[in-house]
């Protein structure tokens, strides 16, 4: 079972599971849904109402211009992407750093379970010991030297990796004069410099397999406002998501049957931000690893390159760059992105904490 954590205090309300993500994700199964919404014209149409009835017209335009919206859509996808490639999850060798626990141990036990092979990087121990279908290799992602020893022995024992998902991160929520040397190398080499080393070690298997290949990259919204507190973790994760970007170009021209994924999430309902507290519930919601799982395990199964930002403000936080400065400003104080970590307590704190207080399972 997974390690227990406190529970961190919460406001409860009637109206908490309520937000902009669960309203828009309504009304696109609904109103903006291409087949919904030509059934409404079809009900006119079945209640004898004529085809110039002013109803009829206006539910006409808009199913129209939302079967547009669609197909721009499929047309912006494609372009920007590519086809997909084949996956059949019998010949799939998925590789997770960081993957012991968290959002990463989530991702594999559920490959683990779908039949795939997985193999599990990580410092730590596996929470719960062991899962069906997933071999746990103790690794030090920033060694190569350790690197390069587990990716010989994955390719004996499981074979060719043919999925590679940066997941290991660290957190250590300090104002920059308050982190030490060692901790500034520890966060920049795990957080950057070993999503370099494990591409270097396992791009090339990835090159060389028969059924292609997919890498994954975890960054942040964080790596696009920056926060207080977090100088060396938000530096890292847009260093993170600029080294994706560049890799996709280029295995676009050397490589093309390799995919990329981009996960750039909010704030996530983990350990490694316990104590975190979310200023605004409706717009910017806490993300449940689940969540963020699924969106990470359909792009793989699918096969395809894909951005994915949660929650829906994460979709759009580049355009944050664009408004002028002093708009910024306004918006980092309503959003309270400089003030969340002050309630930072992290995975030790919330270790300590729960051997006295309420448990609950963290992904």
């Amino acid at each position: 079972m997974p390690t227990a954590y406190p529970t961190p205090p919460q406001r409860d309300s009637w109206f908490a599971p309520l937000s902009i993500d669960l309203i828009v994700k309504v009304f696109k199964t609904t109103f903006f849904h291409p087949f919904v919404v030509w059934i409404i014209p079809l009900c006119f149409r079945a209640q004898n109402m004529f085809w110039d009835a002013p109803p009829m017209l206006v539910s006409i335009a808009w199913a129209s211009f939302i079967t547009l919206c669609w197909a721009a859509g499929v047309i912006n996808d494609r372009l920007a992407f590519g086809l997909p490639r084949e996956v059949d999850l019998s010949e799939e060798v998925i590789v997770i750093t960081g993957g012991a626990s968290g959002l990463g141990l989530l991702i594999a036990e559920v490959y683990g379970m779908r039949g795939a092979t997985v193999a599990v990087l990580d410092v730590e121990e596996m929470e719960n010991g062991e899962a069906r279908g997933v071999t746990y290799y103790k690794c030090d992602v920033t060694n190569k030297d350790q690197l390069a020893r587990v990716a010989a022995e994955i390719e004996r024992d499981l074979g060719t990796p043919t999925v590679l998902i940066n997941n290991a991160a660290i957190v250590f929520g300090k104002p920059l004069l308050s982190l030490t040397f060692p901790e500034i190398d520890r966060s920049i080499s795990t957080n950057l410099l070993s999503h370099f080393y494990t591409l270097k070690t396992f791009l090339p298997a990835l090159a060389r397999s028969e059924v292609g290949g997919t890498i994954v990259t975890l960054s942040s919204v964080i790596g696009t406002v920056g926060a207080a507190q977090l100088t060396d973790y938000a530096a890292a994760k847009a260093g993170v998501a600029a080294l994706h970007r560049s890799l996709a170009a280029e295995l676009r021209q050397s490589h093309p049957q390799i995919r990329t994924v981009l996960v750039t999430p909010g704030q996530l309902s983990t350990p490694l931000f316990y104590g975190v507290q979310t200023p605004n519930a409706f717009l910017a919601p806490v993300v449940e690893p689940v969540d963020v799982a699924k969106e990470i395990i359909a792009a793989i199964d699918n096969g395809r390159n894909a951005a994915i930002g949660m929650p829906l403000y994460a979709r759009w936080i580049d355009w944050y760059s664009v408004l002028p400065l002093g708009l910024q400003a306004v918006v980092r104080r309503l959003a309270g992105v400089d003030t969340a970590m002050k309630t930072f307590v992290g995975r030790k704190g919330a270790q300590k904490e729960g051997k006295q207080g309420v448990l609950i399972q963290a992904f």
